[in-house]
């Protein structure tokens, strides 16, 4: 089966595939793939650093890992096995996420678990908040119709990046069921959003944000809560 592609607000030219974004969804975007709006105010001022340098750490390299390896276990023991799924990981962390998830599911089971890479930005209810933002395609390397999809991210929050999430996996065509993976949950629900596997629940203030890096994005694995930059 031909992979799916979507590569919302970007110039597609002669590229294979298609795009599944709705035609109210789409909009411009700049040569680099960025989509403008027209706020310019949400900056915080110049030489002000978004978070502060100070931070705790609370899940290391190894915490990471066991944390993946009870998560596909528990992935395969809800879906009775790997037959049918397929992850699907939230741009930008959340796509290596999916890929160990599913080389974790590989060696156990020797079963290929397709993994797509989803682009939500288009999908967001606070677009007139975010002044820059880029549009990366959205890549399915098969049909999500029928299929159990689970989506996978670093961070769940307020619950809004997974509402999105499921709007553009929804656009794709009718799975079977949608799951959530996430690696942290930091609680502070905004909607009623719950993940089905969890690395690892973390209390938070909502002054507080949560950073995951991860060797493939960032060239380290950790996860820590620093102070976020406040007006």
């Amino acid at each position: 089966m031909s992979a799916h592609q979507t590569g919302a607000g970007l110039p597609q030219g002669n590229a294979p595939g298609f795009d599944a974004t709705p035609l109210a969804r789409r909009t411009t975007a700049d040569s680099r793939g960025f989509f403008i709006t027209t706020r310019s105010d949400t900056k915080p001022p110049a030489g002000t650093d978004e978070r502060s340098t100070a931070g705790r750490e609370i899940m290391d390299a190894d915490e990471i890992r066991r944390a993946l390896t009870r998560m596909f276990h528990e992935i395969l023991e809800r879906n009775h096995g790997a037959d049918g799924l397929l992850l699907a990981g939230v741009r930008t962390r959340g796509v290596p996420i999916a890929e160990r998830l599913a080389g974790h599911i590989r060696d156990s089971e020797g079963v290929a678990v397709p993994v797509g890479h989803l682009d939500i930005n288009l999908y967001r209810d606070d677009l007139s908040e975010r002044p820059r933002m880029r549009v990366r395609p959205t890549t399915m390397p098969v049909d999500v119709t029928g299929r159990t999809v689970v989506l996978c991210d670093d961070v769940l929050y307020t619950g809004r990046t997974v509402r999105a999430g499921m709007e553009a996996v929804s656009d794709l065509g009718r799975p079977l069921r949608i799951q959530l993976a996430a690696l942290v949950d930091r609680g502070h629900r905004e909607l009623p959003i719950r993940a089905d596997f969890v690395g690892k629940n973390i209390p938070t203030r909502q002054s507080e944000l949560v950073r995951v890096r991860l060797a493939e994005t960032d060239g380290i694995d950790d996860v820590c809560i620093l102070d976020r930059w406040v007006d």
